[in-house]
């Protein structure tokens, strides 16, 4: 029987439901979240993906404010923009898109963020509350995997969950969030990646597997157990002469075999990309509760 699929696009949708709900309490106090997006050069990719952020911020009714520099622009400037947002009052949330050109320094970029204010979740300080169990703002796409899977049913308690993949931005913060003492984590993780000897090995007992190795067919079929779970963080570009662009985007997982063993799986696209956005927006939200006080009931 072939896996259900996780709707991740309805995840989502459903998610930002409940955040409009929560800025118009917010608005009836006067508070509307702000979210500051600095996007440095013409990089098509980082473009598509902060109008995509601007326009859902429109939409659910949070304040953007949009500014876009040249490629050319000093490490100098850059950090008085960031300077500039600290200060700002009407901004709750600040983004630096990433990746930055080549001649700046973006780990001083990322620690000159206000920590209070990191809603992508990349400074030191949250992510040294975030291993030691502390509240701190969460990575996006990681918080986002555990929200697609708690959503779903899945019981993440005592799985043993495989996560394929050791990057800053997902592998290793998902793999310290999941073994958290909490209702939404308590998981056994192993991590693997390029140097991992027989993945197989490890793979084939895996209750959840999250594949985010950035390799097309990184997970087939023979090398997970039926019943499996299935998140695929991957997003690769493959030529298929059939699409008008020339290229059709899949992701580390053999979908279409695997599907055939796996009890739910994400597809690509619409998997994990819709959460990643709608979690940021969540942080930019709780960045301004905290802001005036509130405390959070999430």
């Amino acid at each position: 029987m072939a896996a259900k699929i996780i709707d991740g696009k309805q995840i989502a949708a459903d998610m930002r439901a409940e955040l409009k709900e929560d800025l118009i309490k917010l608005a009836k106090d006067g508070i509307v979240p702000g979210l500051g997006v600095i996007l440095v050069g013409d990089d098509p990719a980082s473009k598509s993906y902060v109008t995509a952020k601007e326009r859902t911020c429109e939409e659910i009714g949070i304040y953007s404010m949009d500014r876009r520099l040249p490629a050319d622009t000093s490490q100098q400037d850059l950090m008085a923009l960031v300077n500039s947002m600290n200060a700002d009052l009407k901004i709750n949330g600040i983004l630096v898109q990433l990746p930055l050109p080549k001649h700046l320094n973006e780990a001083e970029v990322l620690l000159a963020i206000d920590p209070g204010k990191d809603v992508d979740g990349f400074h030191p300080m949250n992510v040294g509350k975030m291993v030691i169990g502390e509240e701190a703002f969460l990575p996006c796409t990681p918080h986002g995997i555990i929200q697609l899977l708690v959503r779903s049913g899945v019981e993440i308690e005592g799985a043993d969950v495989v996560i394929v993949g050791r990057s800053n931005i997902v592998g290793k913060p998902l793999a310290n969030m999941l073994i958290q003492k909490n209702s939404k984590a308590n998981a056994t993780v192993t991590v693997c990646h390029t140097r991992t000897k027989n993945l197989a090995s490890h793979t084939r007992r895996a209750d959840i597997i999250i594949a985010a190795a950035g390799w097309p067919n990184t997970i087939t079929a023979d090398i997970v157990k039926e019943g499996v779970v299935i998140i695929d963080v991957g997003v690769n570009r493959v030529e298929d002469a059939t699409k008008k662009k020339g290229y059709r985007l899949v992701g580390d997982v053999d979908f279409e075999a695997v599907k055939e063993k796996a009890s739910l799986i994400t597809p690509v696209p619409g998997g994990v990309g819709p959460m990643t956005i709608t979690m940021l927006l969540y942080n930019t939200i709780e960045s301004a509760k905290r802001a005036a006080g509130f405390v959070s009931d999430k």
